[in-house]
């Protein structure tokens, strides 16, 4: 069983996967290979000069799996909370993992934050028509289950969804730990 389940590899799901993995909690990525920074090329991301989405989506895979992130292809289709103690994850190959924690990270896609029932708002992003309410940390109507990126309702941007996907994991890590986390490198 994992400590924290991330669906989505995007930026979002990627920067809270590095965030959770540094932070020496268990991460699994599950994605379902349909980020829509496949197709951008990049060149307003601080720190970065230009770069293509599929480069930017592997260097944040390759930061996140260097701290221990376990990634895997897969398509999520249910999670379940199981009476609030735990999550588990049920994928279209017909595999399920569990963990305490789950972020949605799913960039555009809300169909399945729609069958878990979440509670949905309108977009503010030109072409997001809907996206999962949160309490501005992550949280969602459902317990354990936290959103991040553009599904949450940040904006599209590549640095601000990887920023929020930091926040979302820092909230989970400071709740995991039972004090507020800062990751410092010194």
């Amino acid at each position: 069983m994992a400590e924290v389940i991330v669906i989505g590899a995007g930026p979002a799901g990627a920067s809270a996967a590095l965030f959770l993995a540094k932070a020496g909690k268990e991460t699994l990525v599950l994605d379902g290979n349909a980020s829509m920074t496949k197709r951008a090329w990049i060149e307003n991301h601080y720190g970065v000069k230009e770069a293509t989405g599929p480069d930017l989506l592997q260097t944040g895979r390759e930061q996140a799996e260097k701290f221990g992130a376990k990634f895997i292809e897969e398509k999520v289709i249910a999670v379940d909370t199981n009476g609030e103690t735990r999550v588990t994850v049920k994928t279209e190959s017909g595999r399920s993992y569990e963990a305490s924690h789950v972020i949605l990270a799913t960039g555009a896609l809300t169909d399945l934050a729609k069958t878990i029932g979440l509670t949905l708002k309108d977009g503010r992003e030109p072409r997001i028509k809907t996206v999962i309410d949160t309490d501005g940390n992550g949280r969602t109507s459902k317990p354990r289950i936290w959103a991040a990126g553009t599904v949450a309702g940040v904006s599209v941007h590549t640095i601000i969804t990887a920023g929020d996907g930091a926040k979302v994991a820092i909230e989970i890590i400071s709740e995991l730990n039972g004090e507020r986390y800062v990751d410092h490198d010194i």
